[in-house]
């Protein structure tokens, strides 16, 4: 199925799903012969001689719920580079947004509109962190001078996005880490988060606040019945802290019944380890998904960008009696996170099955560090996207300099590519 091809509402289901058969009906319409190509950019800003562009749509992506070869992809929180103990905000003021385009009948990228997120008053979000209390990473946000910002009660580090049939959103954060219900014109319409953190009445477990900073959910995607959101965590959590969280190639996949409320968790075991990531995720069935597992390197420099099916039928769930426990169910005593994968199973915890479906550095030849987003087109077809940065890296000394593909030597750009999949 499409990434998102139902809706929800707040308390109930909004629409059902075409079939994988319509999807690959419908997809052989749209000519995506032109494929790969870039996102059309401005400038934002230029800080120490170096642009820093208007990019950073592709840290998710969904497929438009009805019309045929239209997408969607979100920025994250804006451009950002290291600094003491937080990160610098190149142009504070940025708003995530989302960016509608289609393949047009030439086969080209035509944007349709941008759509900026805004609080419940309608006024524009940015990507600041949240206030202690309301999602809080502990990290501090400073200007490009090195200059103390403030916080955001919405703001969010958005990463992933669900769209709905009813013209509405659900994205995912790093930050509480939060799932937000926006309406068609990005207007906060519910925000639910960990228990312990203080947004809306709607609930995940307590657990998922101990995500690492710049680490939360970073997929999101709907089941085909257009009931549950299902999420990905980037990587190992610090549970119960970070001296004591050894199972670096654990990380965990909640659901969250968008009629009941309730709550699922499943065990997720990377490939790589604490430094890699589980990013987008897509739905093939209620209980089969497609995930990205990725480094942080280029591809040409040794770098791992795949994707896996992955099935959770019989995968045993982990939320355990207690969602309030704020290091969640435990093994022998041990948080999840402590323990090693042959403990987990001795205890009879099975986490979700996987095979892989691609590996685009050896399919495509595909460069891009940051490989964030996918919608699955139907007939084993792929479409995948990178979040570039808006161009820019850290140098080192939390300054910024221009983001270089090492096999091309052009700045990096967000780039919409066609794949093949098993």
């Amino acid at each position: 199925m499409k990434k998102l091809l139902c809706s929800v509402g707040i308390l109930a289901v909004l629409a059902s799903c075409k079939s994988d058969d319509d999807t690959t009906m419908v997809n052989q319409n749209i000519n995506y012969s032109k494929l790969p190509q870039e996102f059309p950019f401005s400038k934002l800003t230029t800080i120490n001689g170096v642009d820093v562009i208007n990019g950073g749509f592709g840290s998710g992506a969904a497929a438009h719920p009805t019309r045929n070869g239209e997408f969607y992809v979100i920025t994250d929180r804006g451009p950002n580079t290291d600094f003491q103990n937080g990160k610098k905000f190149l142009t504070p003021n940025f708003t995530p947004t989302i960016m509608h385009f289609k393949i047009n009948d030439d086969g080209n990228v035509e944007v349709i509109k941008y759509i900026k997120l805004k609080n419940p008053s309608g006024q524009p979000i940015t990507g600041l962190p949240n206030p202690v209390g309301m999602g809080s990473t502990g990290e501090v946000a400073y200007d490009a001078s090195g200059n103390v910002l403030g916080t955001d009660q919405y703001g969010l580090d958005s990463e992933s996005i669900v769209a709905a049939a009813d013209g509405t959103f659900w994205v995912s954060d790093e930050y509480g880490p939060h799932i937000v219900h926006y309406s068609a014109d990005g207007m906060e319409m519910e925000r639910i988060s960990p228990i312990g953190v203080n947004t809306g009445p709607r609930k995940l477990p307590a657990v998922l606040a101990k995500r690492r900073a710049n680490r939360g959910m970073e997929g999101l995607c709907m089941s085909p019945d257009g009931r549950t959101l299902v999420g990905t965590m980037q990587s190992m959590m610090y549970v119960p802290s970070k001296a004591l969280a050894t199972n670096k190639t654990l990380t965990r996949i909640v659901t969250f019944d968008t009629v009941t409320g309730q709550t699922k968790q499943f065990l997720y075991k990377q490939e790589g380890g604490a430094s890699d990531s589980v990013c987008d995720i897509t739905a093939l069935s209620n209980n089969e998904f497609l995930v990205i597992e990725r480094d942080g390197n280029f591809g040409s420099q040794g770098g791992i960008k795949k994707v896996y099916r992955i099935n959770l039928s019989n995968a045993t769930d982990v939320n355990g009696a207690d969602i309030t426990d704020v290091d969640g169910m435990k093994v022998n005593g041990k948080a999840l996170e402590q323990c090693s994968w042959d403990e987990i199973t001795n205890a009879g915890i099975k986490a979700v099955t996987k095979t892989l479906a691609v590996d685009l550095v050896a399919k495509l030849g595909y460069e891009h560090d940051k490989f964030e987003g996918i919608v699955y087109l139907g007939n084993n077809k792929l479409a995948v996207f990178n979040d570039d940065d808006f161009g820019v890296v850290d140098d080192g000394n939390g300054n910024p300099k221009a983001k270089i593909l090492p096999k091309t030597g052009k700045v990096d750009k967000g780039t919409m590519y066609v794949v093949d999949i098993q």
